[in-house]
């Protein structure tokens, strides 16, 4: 058994990659291949439940890269694979990434085939990184893009984060509750991620609490003398009645009665928040809000909603935290030029568009009608998109963005998209994305010289 460290840090990360990365690498230094290559990261489509993506993970990418290196425990572990010699294994020991960075922000909605982002570097460099930066991108951008469809559903009803206990794993449950800070979402129950993120911290009382007591009425008054402005879960035995006893417990406590909320997590969210809302208003309780939790998606939330229901926050978890219904989508992290060449891939249902690019988004009236994909040269009518983050391994201002700016900047981006598009049904028509003419007759250049070498 490895006594190496099993979680994921700073130090050890250039290992979380792919072999086949490792042996390219070497195989291009033998080759001293080490001009510039362009790597283009996108989504080749969207999942059929989504009319766009939320563009997600940069920050972790950016560290990353400014953090690449292989220590020396790094390159004592490889050497034990035959495959790499002690020469490469001693230019391994001084790689550093001294590349450059184009991405649209975090928070900016992204549509098929547009640029997430771009990495230019020597191509040992840009192909290296290939793994970590699709990992973090993708799991952020599924992420933030699954939350911003419960944000949409509860029309401005906080929406809490309780998935972390069914996450894939620790690195998941904190760059989750990271995405849906983006995202829009109110709090967090995960402790490590408010430090970490600095996010709001928040949580109610768990059934278990209310079953170890003899008497639920026991457990509320406990509960409620220690923590005075809680929320107090009422869904354990039998709801409505328990909802009357936190009557009988603010008669009993009087001004010392600061209960905040209850919370409903089973049954008919919307007839019990009806009920309770009713049992609360006849006892002068008006300021008790009712929360609501258990099982809840996009849709479960956006049908509670519609009811009318007197619910003013709801807590997501294991569907939100998974993005169940669209749990990944087919991202792409492809070499679109080298040595000065555009490059293109010719395999069926797996294009790839040429050099570097640009997306202008066009606006009518404050309100985005359409995106083109351009050539990175082009000065097009419409808002470029994607910006310089990261010079010769550095960070620029653009790529230092603190979260509640991506948070922000998701909000005014998702207001400007078209109230299709941002409805939970497929948009119909789908948000229009073409390409430039330029771009377009580069693609025909590139795929002519392709097959032109293709014996």
């Amino acid at each position: 058994m490895s006594a190496a460290e099993p979680w994921v840090q700073d130090g050890n990360a250039a290992l979380l990659t792919d072999f086949y990365q490792l042996t390219m690498l070497q195989a291009y230094w033998r080759e001293r291949m080490e001009e510039e290559a362009v790597f283009s990261l996108f989504a080749r489509r969207l999942p059929a439940t989504r009319n766009y993506l939320l563009a997600c993970g940069l920050e972790d990418v950016l560290r990353y890269l400014e953090a690449l290196r292989f220590d020396d425990e790094a390159l004592e572990y490889l050497s034990t694979f035959e495959q790499f010699s002690a020469d490469f294994l001693a230019w391994l020991a001084a790689f550093r990434f001294t590349g450059h960075v184009h991405a649209v922000p975090e928070g900016t909605p992204v549509f098929a085939n547009e640029p997430i982002l771009e990495v230019m570097a020597p191509i040992p460099q840009a192909q290296l990184v290939e793994t970590f930066v699709m990992n973090q991108v993708h799991l952020q951008t599924v992420l933030a893009s699954k939350a911003t469809r419960v944000v949409e559903a509860a029309r401005g009803r906080a929406v809490v984060d309780f998935g972390l206990r069914r996450m894939h794993g620790t690195d998941a449950g904190m760059k989750a509750a990271r995405a849906f800070h983006v995202a829009g979402v109110a709090a967090t129950s995960n402790v490590l991620a408010g430090r970490v993120y600095g996010l709001h911290v928040t949580g109610t009382m768990a059934h278990s609490y209310v079953q170890a007591h003899d008497e639920e009425m026991d457990a509320f008054r406990a509960f409620a003398r220690l923590y005075p402005d809680t929320t107090l879960l009422v869904d354990t035995y039998d709801t409505l009645e328990a909802v009357r006893k936190i009557v009988r417990l603010a008669l009993e406590m009087g001004d010392a009665f600061r209960v905040r909320a209850i919370r409903l997590d089973s049954g008919d969210l919307a007839e019990l928040a009806f009920g309770a809302r009713r049992i609360l208003d006849g006892a002068g309780l008006q300021g008790v809000e009712i929360f609501a939790s258990g099982g809840l998606d996009e849709h479960a939330v956006d049908r509670v909603v519609r009811t009318g229901a007197p619910i003013t926050g709801f807590g997501v978890g294991t569907g939100m935290g998974v993005s169940a219904d669209a749990p990944s989508f087919d991202v792409a992290y492809k070499l679109t030029s080298y040595a000065g060449r555009g490059r293109l891939k010719l395999s069926p249902g797996k294009p790839i568009l040429p050099g570097r690019k640009q997306v202008f988004r066009m606006e009518e009236n404050g309100q985005a009608v359409g995106d083109v994909i351009a050539r990175a040269e082009e000065d097009l009518p419409g808002r470029p998109l994607l910006a310089p983050v990261m010079m010769s391994g550095e960070r620029l201002p653009a790529g230092r963005a603190d979260l509640d700016q991506a948070r922000a900047r998701a909000r005014e981006e998702i207001e400007r998209l078209p109230a299709r598009v941002r409805a939970l049904e497929p948009a119909d028509p789908p948000y229009p994305i073409e390409l430039s003419a330029a771009l377009e007759s580069y693609t025909r250049e590139m795929t002519d010289v392709a097959m032109k070498e293709t014996p």
